[in-house]
């Protein structure tokens, strides 16, 4: 039995029963493998660890109010997967291999998914490596497939909390025709040394520019950023920018709440006009931002000081959350029932 305190759970690792696998080997996938070991044997050579052959995805399950357990748009990110393996001329997994995978993690894990009013909810880490050796810089022909999942609280300590960001303009991201739009682990790799600079002065997360001119907003460290102004939600446009299935869901929920969704380019200089400012993704939902520093000219564009959320953030996070935890009709059809 688990012996968590689900409220205060952070947003880490913790060790559940089993993990589900799948090999790519001599053309074809092979079955659904349960596990309970922690570690992958592979060659010293393998692409993985030498090319970067490497993706992964993350979604959640969710403890409903009527007790049934929620999977919240699976099917996009099978979609981004497979278009970050063929992105990086990975082996693509099926839908079908992607879902029953997932559903075994979390039905053979049961335990572990939080309880309905903590907070707190399962993620699941879908994780495709390419375990075939080369020495040359060519793809792998041997492909794993992996899929755990550990119980989480939210990305931010806070929760649902503004937090402070700041501009970082000495370092990029991802590279204008790279791989930014794709879920690979070299993007992250880029940004740690500048979430360390921003979090040991005192911010939540760092603001990346566009690589190519640092004009305009690009990501907000794991997320995407949106704006709030004239009754419009306002997100950056850019093929630097991973697709964040929480957003696509929110400028969706914004124009059903009576929103202009407007996806473009996004100045730097438009911070000043915007009455709210947010970050969100499946590991933060919305987190909201209070304030914006830039170091480049000592300028600070704050959204709220008393610590509260504007309304739209507010309004979107609620209807988001509530169809996550089956509290109102999924009129979308965004999740399937696990259990």
């Amino acid at each position: 039995m688990t012996n968590f305190d689900w409220k205060n759970l952070e947003f880490g690792y913790q060790k559940t029963n089993i993990n589900v696998r799948c090999y790519f080997k001599n053309g074809k996938w092979g079955d659904l493998e349960s596990t309970t070991s922690e570690t992958i044997p592979m060659h010293i050579s393998a692409t993985c660890l030498h090319y970067g052959q490497e993706a992964f995805e993350g979604l959640k399950a969710f403890r409903g109010k009527d007790g049934k357990v929620r999977l919240f748009r699976w099917e996009e990110n099978c979609k981004r997967m497979a278009d970050t393996a063929r992105g990086i001329l990975m082996e693509p997994v099926p839908e079908e291999i992607f879902f029953e995978a997932c559903k075994q993690a979390i039905l053979q894990n049961q335990e572990f998914i939080p309880p309905y009013g903590t907070g707190a909810s399962l993620y699941v880490r879908p994780l495709l490596i390419g375990t075939g050796p080369q020495i040359g810089v060519k793809p792998a022909g041997e492909y794993l497939f992996v899929v755990f999942v550990t119980p989480v609280g939210p990305y931010f300590k806070g929760g649902f909390k503004p937090v402070k960001v700041q501009i970082e303009r000495d370092s990029d991201r991802a590279a204008p025709r790279g791989t930014g739009k794709y879920k690979v682990g070299g993007n992250y790799a880029a940004s740690l040394a500048a979430g360390r600079r921003v979090q040991q002065a005192g911010y939540a997360a760092a603001l990346y520019l566009d690589a190519r001119e640092k004009k305009y907003i690009d990501e907000c460290g794991p997320a995407n950023f949106f704006g709030i102004k004239d009754n419009k939600y306002i997100t950056p446009l850019s093929d630097s920018i991973l697709p964040s299935i929480t957003n696509k869901s929110l400028m969706i929920l914004a124009k059903e709440e009576g929103l202009t969704v407007e996806q473009r380019k996004v100045p730097v200089e438009e911070l000043a006009t915007f009455e709210e400012c947010g970050e969100c993704g499946t590991a933060a939902v919305i987190t909201p931002i209070a304030l914006i520093n830039d170091p480049a000219n000592n300028t600070e564009y704050t959204y709220c000081t008393d610590g509260i959320a504007g309304p739209v953030c507010t309004k979107l996070y609620k209807k988001l959350t509530a169809i996550q935890l089956g509290e109102t009709e999924d009129t979308h059809n965004w999740n399937t029932i696990i259990c």
